[in-house]
């Protein structure tokens, strides 16, 4: 019978769980001055090469350090050591397709946080899973490279919903893509109305000092800010 069959919400419990280790860690972070940015974005939209180019320009300014999430693999996290110089971890999931903000912690665990303003997570690939965990980030941002498309505002609500910051990336290829930015833009906003929008191409740099610009300025901002 329909009725002799138990329903347990387990998803809602574990996203309340979540929530809960989230807002802790952000208060740890805060008291540590330590600001924490979560990125995301779909494999292959240029989240290193941006980091790359992005920790090129803030490094002397802020003392930073990478998380790479990724399934397998270090590859990411050897790249922007070798090239930046910041320290930079890698942290495999053991087939997950996202971080919590439990696993936030234990990479967190593994850097040295007393000498840290930022905080870099580049989270897994992927459009849907990470957009559903908070990390304890103070800020989501998150990558859509115009090869993807402009409907994808459209298509992953929820990705696009919950980020601060997105990023449009190899607006350099953009003659060649049936892309429209503005169109972009207006999708974006029709998910989220407070959702600052920068372009850039991580290839050329363009874009980038301004994406810098307002990640100093994110953290002055939450330093001098009340949790």
């Amino acid at each position: 019978m329909m009725d002799e069959v138990k329903i347990i919400e387990i998803k809602k419990s574990v996203f309340a769980e979540n929530e809960k280790d989230a807002d802790s860690l952000r208060k740890e972070l805060k008291n540590k001055g330590v600001y924490l940015l979560n990125l995301m974005s779909a494999p292959g939209s240029g989240k290193t090469t941006t980091l790359i180019q992005t920790i090129n320009r803030i490094k002397d300014k802020v003392r930073v350090a990478v998380m790479e999430a990724d399934i397998d693999g270090a590859v990411d996290a050897v790249r922007i050591n070798v090239v930046t110089g910041v320290p930079a971890i890698q942290l495999h999931t053991g087939g997950m397709c996202h971080l919590d903000a439990e696993m936030t912690r234990q990479g967190l665990d593994h850097l040295d946080l007393d000498n840290l303003d930022l905080v870099i997570l580049e989270n897994v690939g992927n459009l849907v899973c990470p957009a559903e965990f908070d990390t304890g980030a103070v800020r989501n941002t998150m990558i859509l490279s115009v090869p993807e498309g402009d409907d994808k505002p459209l298509k992953y609500p929820l990705m696009f919903t919950v980020c601060d910051l997105v990023i449009v990336n190899k607006i350099d290829v953009m003659p060649y893509f049936d892309f429209d930015l503005e169109r972009c833009k207006e999708y974006i906003h029709q998910r989220n109305p407070k959702a600052q929008v920068i372009p850039i191409s991580a290839k050329t740099g363009e874009g980038i000092d301004a994406f810098a610009e307002w990640l100093v300025n994110e953290i002055t901002l939450w330093k001098n800010s009340k949790f």
